[in-house]
């Protein structure tokens, strides 16, 4: 590593690139296939990296397109996309008791998104054994509901899968068992099943730099950091409100005929999952357009920093949510919780905010003229790939070969991240030694 002539943003980028062609070489051999034919080579990319970005948009359905050896290798690649290769790397270090250097503690620095070298690898330790610890949990839960009804072996594999799934925010699933791209819409009134998905997603979804605080400061709140405090309250409010909206849409609409706390356990279910998880307990294609619109929207936005999760993130959202209302309020600085924003953490959120909706404008552009579905359908399938969530209306098996592989452009930078695939293309840039003199323009 210390011999190679990139940037450590650069070999983020180079190192997920690299993991979807080895996955998308295994994937496309007749041993994973059922059937024992060889994977196109446009779909062997496609599923690749929607494993390794932790997306879960598919054109062949998990449970009967792939073998056990394929389903596996999606397996490694969900958990290798969502912990970080990094954080793998780390793990095989620390096992071979192998001494991590500078130029590692760096890379690993940049790869979990944190600003401060010390102290990076007991934080990624603790990464890898809270993930251990929350994906074994959730897997002896699911297998505690799926056993009795598959068998102790298949119903143990199960909860593994899912749970792994879950956790890393990546949306693939075995349920087509049950019916092709069904995803979990058999146990939408399954306790049990949703709470335990939900959870892994939103353990997973809230980063890694939120357990750490938990983990010192327990549940005393005003004791987090700011980042943390801000990424609960966000999280909490993307759960609780489009929940409530999703209800009152769809009560008469897909939701009909089910009883109340089915009902509302669906609509928290599909608040959860939309933001980058990608499971679902009710028929997307189905959903009414405001609906869909409100879908895409936390699609957009996405999880927290340092997590398994895509999208903008909740920070980004909260930054410039925080900032407007500043502006309205005709206050002189941002702050939240009696803390003031550092400087230029809004220039950096208002340029993650308009790449990620120039790359969703560009990209609907590109699909629309060569697909012939409604806009709308095209637009949902945009947000979904760039916010690695796997919702789909159910147009992916039917994509192009080149709509295919520009949809696993977008999961690729929605999983990289926009801001580190510009740093890794643009050469950085030397800062001017002299200060240009201001002049007023006028806004609004």
């Amino acid at each position: 590593m210390r011999r190679l002539p990139f940037t450590y943003i650069q070999i983020i980028a180079a190192g997920f690139f690299l993991i979807i062609m080895i996955g998308a070489l295994l994937l496309s051999l007749p041993v994973s296939s059922r059937d024992g034919t060889f994977t196109p080579a446009v779909d062997a990319i496609f599923t690749a990296a929607s494993a390794t970005c932790v997306t879960g948009l598919v054109v062949y359905d998990t449970y009967t397109h792939w073998s056990l050896f394929g389903q596996l290798v999606i397996l490694i690649l969900i958990q290798t996309g969502g912990l970080g290769f990094m954080s793998i790397a780390a793990l095989i270090s620390m096992a071979f008791h192998r001494k991590i250097g500078l130029r590692e503690r760096e890379l690993m620095r940049e790869a979990a998104n944190t600003a401060h070298l010390g102290g990076v690898v007991r934080l990624t330790r603790n990464l890898l054994l809270g993930t251990l610890i929350f994906e074994g949990l959730g897997a002896v839960l699911l297998s505690l509901r799926f056993c009795p009804e598959m068998g102790l072996i298949k119903g143990i594999y199960f909860g593994i899968f899912h749970s792994i799934s879950a956790f890393c925010n990546a949306g693939f699933d075995l349920m087509g068992g049950y019916g092709q791209y069904s995803s979990f819409t058999g146990y939408r009134d399954d306790f049990l099943i949703n709470v335990v998905i939900m959870s892994l997603i939103i353990i997973g979804g809230i980063g890694f730099f939120v357990w750490e605080d938990i983990r010192k400061n327990r549940l005393t709140f005003k004791n987090y950091r700011l980042h943390t405090k801000i990424v609960l309250s966000a999280t909490a409010f993307l759960i609780v409100f489009p929940a409530v909206l999703v209800f009152f849409v769809e009560h008469n609409g897909v939701l009909k005929g089910m009883d109340g706390p089915a009902a509302f356990m669906a609509s928290v279910f599909q608040s959860v999952t939309a933001r980058t998880a990608g499971f679902n307990t009710i028929d997307t294609g189905a959903l009414k357009s405001p609906t869909l619109l409100i879908v895409m929207a936390l699609m957009f936005i996405g999880g927290s920093p340092g997590s398994t999760a895509g999208g903008i993130k909740t920070s980004t959202f909260a930054v410039i949510l925080i900032s407007v209302l500043s502006v309205i309020r005709s206050r002189n600085s941002t702050y939240a919780f009696r803390r003031r924003f550092e400087d230029g953490v809004l220039k950096r959120a208002c340029s993650i905010f308009f790449i990620y909706l120039g790359i969703v404008f560009i990209s609907t552009v590109i699909l629309a003229g060569i697909q012939g579905f409604a806009l709308e359908k095209i637009l949902f399938e945009v947000f979904s790939a760039i916010g690695t969530v796997g919702l789909t209306t159910g147009i992916t098996p039917q994509l192009l070969p080149f709509s295919r592989i520009l949809v696993a452009c977008l999961m690729y930078f929605g999983r990289v991240g926009v801001l580190t695939m510009a740093f890794a293309l643009v050469k950085t840039p030397v800062n001017a030694p002299v200060q240009y003199p201001s002049e007023k323009i006028m806004i609004g």
